[in-house]
Protein backbone atom coordinates (compact mmCIF):
# COMPACT_ATOMS: atom_id res chain seq x y z
CA UNK A 1 0.00 0.00 0.00
CA UNK A 2 1.22 3.35 -0.46
CA UNK A 3 1.45 5.96 2.07
CA UNK A 4 4.57 7.95 1.95
CA UNK A 5 4.23 11.47 0.15
CA UNK A 6 6.90 13.94 -1.07
CA UNK A 7 6.54 17.02 -1.00
CA UNK A 8 8.63 19.95 -2.99
CA UNK A 9 8.50 23.41 -3.69
CA UNK A 10 9.44 24.51 -6.97
CA UNK A 11 9.16 27.93 -9.48
CA UNK A 12 5.71 27.66 -10.69
CA UNK A 13 7.18 27.90 -14.42
CA UNK A 14 9.19 25.38 -14.13
CA UNK A 15 6.33 23.08 -12.76
CA UNK A 16 4.69 24.08 -15.43
CA UNK A 17 6.61 23.01 -18.24
CA UNK A 18 7.44 19.77 -16.67
CA UNK A 19 3.72 19.04 -16.14
CA UNK A 20 2.75 20.00 -19.69
CA UNK A 21 5.87 17.58 -20.78
CA UNK A 22 4.88 14.76 -18.62
CA UNK A 23 0.96 15.11 -20.33
CA UNK A 24 2.43 14.93 -23.32
CA UNK A 25 4.37 11.52 -22.36
CA UNK A 26 1.25 10.49 -21.03
CA UNK A 27 2.40 10.42 -17.22
CA UNK A 28 0.90 12.14 -13.76
CA UNK A 29 3.56 13.55 -11.68
CA UNK A 30 2.63 11.01 -9.01
CA UNK A 31 3.99 8.35 -11.30
CA UNK A 32 6.87 10.44 -12.86
CA UNK A 33 8.29 11.20 -9.00
CA UNK A 34 7.74 7.06 -8.95
CA UNK A 35 10.35 6.38 -11.57
CA UNK A 36 12.85 8.78 -10.69
CA UNK A 37 12.25 7.54 -6.86
CA UNK A 38 12.40 3.71 -8.25
CA UNK A 39 15.66 4.49 -10.80
CA UNK A 40 17.61 5.82 -7.65
CA UNK A 41 17.10 2.97 -5.80
CA UNK A 42 18.36 0.60 -9.09
CA UNK A 43 21.02 2.43 -9.69
CA UNK A 44 21.57 3.42 -6.03
CA UNK A 45 22.73 6.92 -6.76
CA UNK A 46 20.94 9.63 -9.38
CA UNK A 47 19.94 8.13 -12.76
CA UNK A 48 21.80 10.67 -14.43
CA UNK A 49 25.31 12.64 -14.32
CA UNK A 50 25.47 14.98 -12.14
CA UNK A 51 29.14 16.98 -12.23
CA UNK A 52 30.29 20.64 -11.66
CA UNK A 53 30.66 22.21 -15.02
CA UNK A 54 34.00 23.36 -15.84
CA UNK A 55 35.29 26.87 -16.55
CA UNK A 56 34.57 26.04 -20.70
CA UNK A 57 31.22 25.55 -20.06
CA UNK A 58 30.10 28.05 -17.47
CA UNK A 59 31.23 30.42 -19.59
CA UNK A 60 29.17 29.18 -22.49
CA UNK A 61 26.09 29.03 -20.19
CA UNK A 62 26.58 32.55 -18.89
CA UNK A 63 26.93 33.84 -22.52
CA UNK A 64 23.98 31.52 -24.00
CA UNK A 65 21.44 33.57 -20.82
CA UNK A 66 23.34 36.44 -21.84
CA UNK A 67 22.45 35.53 -25.59
CA UNK A 68 26.30 36.44 -26.53
CA UNK A 69 28.55 34.30 -28.80
CA UNK A 70 25.41 32.18 -29.94
CA UNK A 71 25.57 31.05 -33.53
CA UNK A 72 21.55 30.55 -34.80
CA UNK A 73 20.52 28.53 -37.56
CA UNK A 74 17.42 28.61 -39.83
CA UNK A 75 16.91 24.99 -39.57
CA UNK A 76 18.34 21.47 -38.24
CA UNK A 77 20.16 21.16 -41.86
CA UNK A 78 22.20 23.93 -41.59
CA UNK A 79 23.34 23.84 -38.01
CA UNK A 80 24.44 19.97 -39.46
CA UNK A 81 26.18 21.10 -42.35
CA UNK A 82 28.65 24.15 -39.79
CA UNK A 83 29.63 20.73 -37.93
CA UNK A 84 31.07 19.61 -41.79
CA UNK A 85 33.16 23.06 -42.09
Amino acid sequence: MKTAAVHSRIQPEIKEQAENILHRLGLSPTEAIRIFYTQITLKQGLPFEVAIPNATTRKALEDSEKGINLTLFDSVEKLFESWDK
